[in-house]
């Protein structure tokens, strides 16, 4: 069984092939949508990983003192049963990810 998700929290990548560079993901789904199977995620990327990406849509984010970014444009869902024990949260950086999806949906 699955524990709580919180809006922001952070996982370690399920993925195999992307956690080399995109080492973690953070929930950015409403906590208003528990009931789903899945949760929209955003990749944490390396710097090095993200390094032409403008700063407006991959913000700087800090996960355990690592200062990773933000890859708002791969967000994507994953099944909630891949996301097994959250690392922390990030939710004091929640403006920087609302912003950086807001380039997404809007392109401002």
């Amino acid at each position: 069984m699955v524990s709580f998700m919180a809006q922001f929290d952070v996982y370690p990548n399920p993925s195999s092939s992307a956690k080399q560079g995109m080492p973690y993901v953070v929930v950015v789904q409403s906590d208003l949508l528990e009931s789903l199977a899945t949760r929209l995620v955003i990749p944490l990327a390396s710097q090095e990983a993200a390094d032409k990406t403008p700063e407006k849509l991959s913000p700087a984010i800090t996960v355990k003192g690592q200062s990773l970014r933000a890859l708002a444009h791969y967000a994507a869902p994953l099944p909630k049963r891949e996301l097994r024990k959250a690392l922390g949260n990030v939710s004091a950086q929640s403006g920087a990810l609302i912003a950086a999806m807001d380039v997404v949906l809007s392109g401002v």
